[in-house]
């Protein structure tokens, strides 16, 4: 088993489970994650698009944990364990990289998220890329 892989994978389903916290206690959650005053709006006004979007979110997230758990081998193994691994890694290092320039912008482009919630999110997304490249780098002859 590869503990790399399993800690992403948990990664991954935590920030699942947190998209799923912000569907279910709404506004306050969308906010003290940092959504956007836009969707905790939107929430609040009870429209279907910020459960639409994070949904979204929960399905991508919860699959990718179930990738990261197969390749440590503790479930099945999955089809297209490669391309989804090397797709999924990817995602989250240059979602890590490139949330860095949002949050750096001094002319305030954040796309209705604070610059803290891009430099947190950002280096969250930065570690578990880091975390699945290291686990897949350890386990990739196994594939």
């Amino acid at each position: 088993m590869n503990s790399y892989l399993i800690i992403a994978g948990m990664f991954s389903a935590l920030a699942s489970l947190i998209h799923i916290g912000c569907i279910v206690f709404g506004a306050p959650w969308y906010r003290f994650f940092g959504a956007g005053e836009q969707m905790a709006i939107l929430a609040e006004q009870g429209s279907f698009k910020p459960t639409i979007i994070t949904s979204g979110i929960v399905i991508v997230l919860a699959i990718w944990s179930l990738y990261a758990f197969s390749a440590a081998g503790l479930i099945l193994k999955l089809p297209l364990m490669r391309l989804a691994l090397i797709t999924i890694t990817s995602v989250y290092l240059l979602r890590g990289i490139v949330g860095f320039v949002f949050a750096a912008d001094p002319l305030g482009h954040h796309l209705g998220n604070s610059s803290q919630f891009w430099f947190w999110s950002s280096a969250l997304c930065l570690s578990f890329g880091i975390v699945h490249l290291i686990g897949i780098k350890q386990q990739w002859a196994s594939f």
